[in-house]
């Protein structure tokens, strides 16, 4: 019995990424249409879809629909994330965990939404700066907290592969909002939790 795998993809893009993915490997001189290769041009099409699918998605709107009222004024911090990215100038992948905190003010969301949210902007093209504060600027135009911060730890292969070739470099990103950023007991404590192994 044949195994078919069930995934859904728009086909007149794959179509078109296809094509563009024959080119490349053509222009490496290697043959399109042997065995190894004959399926990774739409392989490729596919995984390339699915590693952008951040743009079809709407993070402010998955916060939304898990948002609840609740009279709670405690950090709530969601830490370890892990998240997949790729970077815009070499479209090649970045990779690391995300920490995220927020102090509610009057609404909490769904603990699996911010994971959601990252995810949302790490599958885009990406640079970890603007990944940083695209997550806190979601969160505050949802939620309105009292404060917000995210940190993201991430090794990038442009740097790992290519380039400088420095294989044990890691990038970190900060981004703070209200009682986080004019608060520094407030943003010490998140940063001392982020840090500590709990379990």
């Amino acid at each position: 019995m044949a195994y078919h795998k069930t995934e859904r993809f728009d086909e007149d893009v794959t179509k078109q990424l296809a094509e563009c993915y024959k080119t490349i490997i053509s222009s490496t001189g290697q043959e399109v249409e042997r065995e190894g290769l004959i399926k990774t041009p739409e392989r490729a099409a596919k995984a390339f879809q699915f590693n952008t699918q951040g743009y079809s998605q709407d993070a402010v709107a998955i916060l939304n629909a898990a948002r609840f009222t609740e009279d709670i004024s405690e950090m709530v911090i969601v830490k370890n994330i892990e998240l997949y990215s790729m970077c815009e100038h070499h479209l090649h992948p970045f990779f690391g965990k995300a920490h995220v905190a927020y102090i509610p003010n009057g609404y909490i969301t769904g603990l699996s939404k911010i994971a959601r949210v990252v995810d949302v902007f790490a599958r885009r093209l990406q640079v970890q700066e603007r990944l940083t504060t695209q997550i806190l600027g979601a969160l505050k135009e949802s939620l309105n907290p009292l404060g917000i911060a995210v940190v993201i730890e991430a090794k990038h292969l442009c740097m790992m592969m290519r380039g400088v070739q420095k294989q044990n470099s890691s990038t970190t990103t900060s981004a703070f909002d209200g009682e986080f950023l004019n608060n520094h007991v407030t943003r010490n404590e998140f940063l001392k939790l982020i840090a500590a192994g709990l379990d």
